[in-house]
């Protein structure tokens, strides 16, 4: 038994599932609002790390329940604000330091 107008069937075992046809918007406004959070923190404070934008988002702006840390941070930056910021390697540290892109 089918339900295809509001999403309901069916499945094994007599189980009642139901399909999600959602696109994912409140992902897409998490993603959005980390990039504009991010590039903006670079824009006042640049030669930053991604330590600094992790503090600064989870402890100034509240972002605490994102999971953000600086790994994930550090992998965000090259994958989606590749074409807005830029870093240099720190020699003493080994650490990036991000700055917007010239």
């Amino acid at each position: 038994m089918d339900c295809p107008d509001i999403g309901l069937y069916i499945g094994k075992d007599n189980v009642l599932l139901i399909q999600m046809r959602g696109k994912g918007s409140q992902k897409e406004a998490r993603l959005e609002r980390l990039k504009e959070e991010i590039v903006e923190y670079i824009a006042v404070v640049p030669d930053c790390s991604a330590a600094d934008i992790v503090h600064y988002l989870s402890n100034e702006r509240r972002m605490r329940n994102h999971g953000l840390t600086t790994r994930k941070v550090g992998l965000f930056i090259p994958r989606y604000l590749s074409d807005l910021v830029g870093f240099k390697l720190d020699n003493s540290t080994g650490k990036r330091l991000y700055r917007l892109a010239a």
